[in-house]
């Protein structure tokens, strides 16, 4: 048994996060058949991710705030503090904070064969789709 070594928190990238959003490792894997991913990622008001979907889905439980989920289909949940969320495998969506208060959520996934195939990142999404109006 140890105690976890303490990481820096670290700011999600532009390139995949639109607005303030930091991360905060929880678990990563130890040994070579471990695959488990938890971290807690915080959104500053109207931050967001890009669309993106994880080769073996993710659970999502939001600890504070108000989130966002969108899909494909122009469908938006939103998630209160208390609420877990799962996406399936391949299912492309992008998660948020609403306009006016932070949110926080414990992000809980499964790393791929390769873990550089575990997210696969899309497009940005647009302010229509983040408002859920859809352009047809």
């Amino acid at each position: 048994m140890n105690i976890e070594p303490v990481v820096a928190t670290s700011k999600n990238p532009p390139e995949q996060f639109a607005g303030d959003v930091w991360l905060d490792p929880i678990a990563v894997p130890h040994e070579p058949d471990q695959h488990m991913v938890v971290a807690t990622v915080r959104f500053a008001p109207g931050a967001r991710t890009a669309w993106h979907s994880h080769v073996h889905g993710q659970y999502l439980r939001v600890t504070h705030g108000v989130a966002r989920f969108g899909g494909r289909d122009g469908t938006i949940i939103e998630v209160r503090a208390g609420q877990t969320l799962y996406t399936p495998p391949g299912e492309e969506h992008w998660h948020a904070a609403t306009e006016d208060t932070f949110m926080e959520h414990i992000a809980m996934l499964e790393n791929g064969e390769d873990p550089a195939t575990t997210t696969t990142w899309l497009e940005h999404i647009t302010d229509d789709e983040y408002a859920g109006r859809r352009i047809l």
